[in-house]
């Protein structure tokens, strides 16, 4: 089996993917801390070093590029200089971002983690967490379908904070549907229903069980989770992410497929669900078996989740780990 994935990997090369979604600054202070602040109980950080990385669909993004994967993001950043430090970032790994809208009225969503002796002391989140206004939206929905129409799959990066509605996500599912294109989304529970004839949706098992009704506890409730949500939505598959449990796929008019995790080790599950999405989409986008393609993803969260803070696997990693 890992022969038959490993030979998939050069062919993810150069597929095209547009993405889609809330893209946002994930912003890292370091520091220590040797005193209680006489103003107030709480730590004095003495900062030491600071970094920026692309966060929300920008992660996304970058996991597809680290892939070799050609591909075109869309979302909204603000008139600021974290936006404009976003695209360099973003350009830098060969993403185009000729898709991304600066709307006036919002800052580019940032979130400013403060670590002192391996531990988070506070998050400071700036954002507008609404939708946009109606010029913008009709900006995102024209540029989404004309970029699509040169894409070999979409994908849908929902994070909550309002660049996805109902009427943009069903604009372009039904068009990659009548292009004969790969549409896959990682929708917020509340907003699943955006996503209704997709070609497959990845909830991790908190998000599923929200969204069904059905706590996901074993490899039973997770099928019921998966399939009370393939009647729900109409979608071809539903791919239920399940941690340390791995997955459960469950495509309409078949049996669920249940792939134990391959994780060694786990340090940090942030962004796991980002690498997953990246190279399920890619792998499909690239015309693998829907089962292997989730195998292939769950084998890169895997690498993941053994590294501290978001990571990206590239395509020599991964083919090492699947030997």
């Amino acid at each position: 089996m890992s022969a038959g994935l490993r030979s998939w990997v050069p062919r993810l090369a150069g597929r095209k993917v547009l993405v889609v979604g809330d893209v946002m600054a994930d912003h890292y202070v370091w520091g220590k801390v040797e005193r209680i602040s006489p103003e107030a109980p709480i730590p004095v950080v003495h900062v030491y070093r600071e970094e920026t990385k692309p966060g929300g669909a920008a992660n996304v993004a970058c996991n597809i590029a680290a892939l070799g994967g050609r591909v075109t993001l869309v979302g909204i950043t603000g008139p600021d200089e974290t936006g404009a430090r976003l695209k360099r970032l973003l350009q830098a790994k060969g993403i185009d971002c000729g898709g991304l809208v600066e709307d006036p009225g919002r800052p580019t969503i940032q979130k400013t983690r403060v670590i002192a002796h391996q531990q988070q002391v506070v998050r400071v989140d700036r954002e507008r967490v609404e939708p946009p206004d109606a010029p913008v939206r009709a900006r995102l929905e024209e540029t989404c379908l004309a970029l699509l129409e040169e894409s070999d799959a979409v994908l849908l990066s929902d994070y909550g904070k309002g660049v996805l509605g109902a009427e943009l996500s069903q604009a372009l599912i039904r068009r990659a549907r009548e292009r004969g294109k790969v549409s896959a989304a990682d929708p917020k529970p509340s907003n699943i229903a955006w996503f209704s004839g997709c070609s497959i949706v990845t909830p991790n098992q908190s998000e599923a069980g929200a969204a069904s009704g059905i706590a996901v506890r074993d490899d039973a409730s997770a099928e019921a989770a998966a399939r009370e949500l393939l009647r729900r939505l109409g979608c071809s598959s539903v791919l239920v992410t399940r941690g340390e449990h791995g997955m459960t796929l469950l495509s309409a008019g078949g049996d669920p497929v249940h792939i134990p995790t391959v994780a060694q080790r786990v340090f940090d599950v942030t962004g796991a669900g980002d690498t997953v999405i990246a190279t399920l989409t890619l792998a499909l986008a690239a015309g693998m078996p829907e089962p292997d393609a989730c195998r292939l993803a769950n084998a890169a969260a895997g690498i993941v989740v053994g590294e501290v803070g978001v990571a990206v696997v590239g395509p020599d990693r991964l083919e090492q780990s699947l030997a």
